[in-house]
Formats: C-alpha cells, structure tokens, sequence
C-alpha cells in the first residue's frame, strides 16, 4: 500500500511533483504457507510529493485504488476484495500522508506517516531504497522517482484471516514516478 518520498534539484522553496500513475505501484508481498511469497500490486495510485531540498522537508500524499489490486489471477482478485482483506465494497482507497520526511545528506531516507487501510490508520515508516530527481530523459520535465518499503501486520488491520499459515506479516513497496507541477 504503499510508498515514497523524493527530492529534486536544488531549490529555494517547496516544489510539488504529480505522482505518475503509468509508473507508479504499490506492491505486498506475504508468505503463503510457507510454502512461497506471493507478490501482488494495485495499478490505480494517484497522489503528490512536496519537496524544499534546501530546507530538507517534505511531504508525501498517496491514494490507492484498492479495486485495483492485481493479483494475476481474476478469482483471487474477487476474494482478495472481499471483507475478510481488503473489503473494497466500503473501503475502495487505502492512503499514505506522510508526517516526517527523514534526509540523510541531499536525498531523503525514510518518510514518516499514517497508513489507512480498511478504515484502520496506523503510524509506517518507509524506507527509501533508491532515489533519483532528474529531468526525465523523453518529456524534458523535472521528475523524481523512488523505491520505498515497510512491513505491516495485516491483522492490525482487521484483515488477518488465515494467519499465521498465511503469513500476517506483509511487505508493502512502493515504486513511484512523479513530474514536477
């Protein structure tokens, strides 16, 4: 459910990114009896990304479409969406809203904030993995990107069935893509 915060060139104030949603996914992943992990994502993830490098802050803001969910297999989708998980008939977005944007040097480290998944909001960190702000080598416009990364149990949000043979702990990462405003 996932994920991200970026920085850009040097700038002497606060500048918002539009998040991409042709290259920007959330993804989680689980043990499934042990016996594999499974990795499924959300193709639906809209959203901004405010960043003052110079001041080092920021602020991240993500929605995702949960009717979205892809686990590469229609049936499993349909269930998945179902209240025992994701319940998406009553909760059709999971957010992110960052509360802290961590730097460590030019470059953000980690984003501090609250996940709400299934109506039930609990503090996250992200773990930036990779950062880049560049402008983007087809469009010719300021672009960020990042890969960020937190684990969550799922049964703090009142989706645990099946645990613990379906692992309750959940990788959530997210891949994103934002143009500058």
């Amino acid at each position: 459910i996932a994920a991200l915060t970026l920085t850009a060139p040097a700038f002497a104030a606060p500048e918002t990114y539009n998040v991409d949603s042709t290259h920007t996914f959330a993804r989680f992943s689980y043990s499934h009896f042990g016996m594999s992990t499974q990795l499924s994502k959300f193709n639906k993830t809209t959203g901004t990304v405010v960043l003052d490098k110079a001041a080092k802050t920021g602020s991240v803001d993500v929605v995702i479409d949960t009717k979205s969910v892809d686990t590469g297999y229609d049936t499993f989708n349909e269930h998945i969406q179902g209240a025992d998980f994701l319940d998406t008939a009553k909760y059709p977005t999971a957010t992110f809203k960052s509360t802290k944007v961590v730097f460590d040097g030019d470059k953000p480290a980690s984003i501090e904030g609250q996940l709400t998944l299934k109506g039930v909001t609990r503090p996250v960190t992200l773990t930036v993995t990779s950062f880049q702000a560049m402008p983007h080598p087809m469009l010719k416009k300021d672009a960020i990107g990042a890969n960020a990364t937190t684990r969550v149990k799922r049964s703090e949000f009142d989706m645990g069935k099946y645990a613990p043979y379906v692992s309750d702990e959940v990788t959530i990462t997210i891949a994103v893509e934002a143009f500058k405003e």
